[in-house]
């Protein structure tokens, strides 16, 4: 059985261009018949159904359990505050006082455990909501999205790649950065495209990025969007550090157009549907598997 090949689109700042990527490789792939899924992990602003359209399949809510204190019967020993790695449980013994801070809450259930007096009971926490949507018979989109003032979008991600099961190519659009839901998605891919731009901010984010998977042993290409609009830094930068370059998107009026009316360019100009199919082959490439 042929396994499944998780490609992250990903980018150390936001605006590079993660979404235009994402929605043009999964346009061009779905467009030649291939079995693929992409899943909009970006969930604290998810915007690939602006450029994707689908019929509803479902949703379901993601949640989790946080601690309910009943102080009838607690005795205000502090375990459960001494037991948290989160510090959501404030606690003052000589003044008898005790709360949960729900939005420091990590669900893990150790409070719980350290209560020998039946005090602490759990109840369910909003956390986000996960949609899927058909786009053709063989080709699917995921959106995770949090609950406004939820503090992390980590859970909600990683149940929204999770229900991405049955695709051959599975698509993570990633959320910008470096941080916790940058890598909740791209630990779980095979292989991971990072877009940047060539200017200093591009530059930073796109060495800090580098840095983050190289650390946990992901392999990486760049596309490098707008080229022309800035300097050179980037390009010598990927030679230097022996990374592929995949692509290179001009700076182009046509483009930031046919972008700003949700529309793919992939769809509009047939030049650039076989500019992503080939961006494909060259990602089997760089992966070694040319079976998918």
């Amino acid at each position: 059985m042929k396994s499944k090949l998780k490609i992250a689109i990903a980018s150390g700042k936001g605006g590079t261009g993660k979404t235009f990527i994402s929605t043009n490789l999964f346009n061009a792939l779905q467009k030649s018949g291939k079995k693929v899924t992409l899943v909009d992990c970006d969930a604290e602003e998810p915007n690939d159904r602006e450029f994707i359209a689908g019929e509803f399949l479902q949703s379901f809510d993601v949640i989790q359990k946080v601690p309910v204190i009943d102080e009838s019967k607690c005795i205000y020993c502090g375990k459960c505050s001494e037991y948290c790695n989160y510090n959501a449980i404030f606690f003052l013994g000589e003044q008898r006082m005790i709360r949960v801070l729900e939005d420091h809450c990590h669900g893990c259930g150790a409070c719980s455990v350290a209560c020998e007096y039946g005090a602490i009971t759990e109840k369910d926490d909003l956390l986000g909501t996960v949609a899927s949507y058909t786009v053709q018979p063989n080709s699917n989109l995921i959106e995770a999205r949090m609950k406004v003032g939820v503090h992390s979008p980590v859970p909600v991600i990683k149940e929204a790649v999770k229900l991405a099961s049955e695709a051959d190519v599975i698509l993570l659009d990633s959320p910008p950065g470096t941080s916790c839901p940058f890598i909740q998605t791209v630990v779980t891919a095979d292989y991971v495209v990072l877009v940047t731009e060539p200017t200093p901010f591009g530059m930073s984010d796109l060495r800090q990025s580098v840095d983050t998977l190289r650390s946990i042993g992901k392999n990486c290409g760049v596309i490098v969007n707008r080229a022309g609009l800035g300097n050179e830094d980037v390009f010598e930068y990927l030679k230097k550090e022996n990374i592929s370059l995949l692509m290179s998107v001009p700076f182009d009026k046509s483009i930031a157009i046919t972008y700003s009316k949700g529309k793919l360019i992939s769809n509009e100009n047939p030049e650039w549907e076989n500019k992503f199919s080939q961006l494909y082959k060259l990602i089997l490439q760089e992966h070694g598997n040319s079976s998918y």
